[in-house]
């Protein structure tokens, strides 16, 4: 017996009641999820972990490209005046209510602390209104999870590379809510790294999608930027001497008064971040005989580097796993499905539930 996925794939049926490992029951079949870790205001509805009935995104783009970058205090305060609307909103496409979910799943970490704040404060106060069992997620496991909303048939174990505007990591996900992070960046994150070169040579903010449409009309190849090393462990990132690196040869050029194309700048450090990426990634399976590789994170919506991603696995027989756009980018929905997991395993949060802005992958709260 199967069902439809969200994406209209098949996903094997699951037992209608499934036990945590302390033997109770836990009958979550239908979660309310809400991530505000950061820019986006997001609610969505779960249903057995993997079947997304709404996925409702409030985003503030459009406010903090005025200023460059996400502003903290200005996020926190959208935060609190879209989170009921959104929340409303996911329960009406889903044609449901809130007496009618099993369980509430929040972001509780990391992110900025004002923003994290508003979500979890909302999870507490629905929880204690309906009575429903409460679970704080971590933002980098969400991440990890989407591939399993878009890829039904995809389990444990594989590699995940999560990339995104505050983590690169290097994941082995060896069982559900079980990582093992190989290696991680030791300065400036990848999407990080996107949003400054992006402001250096002028497209404003998000980085991300602007250097990825200024990149198609230059030339990868016409500059060498540095692809770099780190000391002591070969699956860590570093991205700071590439962001230099750009910025060194754009001041260069305006010194000696020598004419440069930005589009050739972003294809030259779009190529070398994706390089860095998929090397250390392609390093990792090899050396751990990793069958299967996902990406995640909102730097996995780049063409460039889903293209590159993809071929390094076909050329080593290696099975290639990734969200849609929607899913790679902060949603609720990815939060659902890690709290699903979360909540077969038997972890469930009280009051003392808080937010966490640093908390890092698999430590404990």
């Amino acid at each position: 017996m199967s069902r439809q996925g969200s994406f209209g794939q098949e996903v094997p049926a699951r037992r209608k009641d499934e036990q945590n490992t302390q033997g109770r029951k836990i009958l979550a079949r239908k979660i309310l999820a809400i991530e505000s870790s950061c820019d986006e205001t997001a609610a969505a509805i779960v249903q057995d972990g993997r079947t997304v009935l709404s996925n409702v995104i409030s985003t503030q783009i459009p406010i903090h490209t005025l200023y460059g970058g996400v502003v903290p205090e200005i996020a926190s305060r959208k935060h609190t005046e879209r989170i009921n609307q959104v929340i409303r909103e996911a329960l009406a496409q889903a044609g449901t209510a809130l007496d009618e979910m099993d369980a509430v799943a929040v972001t509780c970490g990391p992110g900025l602390v004002g923003a994290l704040l508003v979500g979890v404060a909302e999870a507490k106060a629905l929880c204690w209104a309906a009575k429903k069992p409460l679970v704080g997620v971590h933002h980098i496991e969400g991440h990890i999870c989407a591939n399993y909303i878009a890829n039904p048939e995809l389990e444990p174990p594989f590699l995940c590379l999560v990339v995104s505007g505050g983590h690169t990591h290097l994941v082995r996900v060896v069982d559900y809510g079980v990582y093992e992070i190989l290696g991680k960046t030791v300065d400036d994150a990848a999407g990080e790294a996107f949003d400054k070169v992006a402001r250096a040579i002028g497209l404003g903010y998000p980085g991300g999608p602007k250097v990825e449409e200024k990149a198609k009309e230059g030339d990868p190849e016409a500059i060498a930027f540095p692809r770099a090393k780190v000391d002591g462990n070969a699956y860590d990132f570093s991205f700071s001497g590439l962001k230099s690196a750009v910025l060194n040869y754009i001041n260069g050029c305006r010194m000696k008064g020598i004419p440069f194309r930005e589009a050739d700048i972003a294809a030259s450090f779009q190529a070398a971040v994706v390089d860095a990426l998929v090397s250390h990634a392609m390093l990792g399976a090899e050396t751990y005989h990793e069958e299967k590789m996902a990406i995640a994170g909102g730097v996995a919506s780049n063409g460039a580097f889903r293209t590159a991603m993809e071929e390094a696995c076909r050329k080593r027989g290696i099975a290639f796993f990734s969200p849609p756009p929607i899913l790679c980018t902060d949603n609720a929905a990815m939060i659902g499905c890690a709290g699903y997991y979360d909540l077969l395993r038997g972890r469930q949060d009280d009051w003392a539930l808080n937010a966490y802005p640093s908390l890092k992958l698999g430590e404990a709260r």
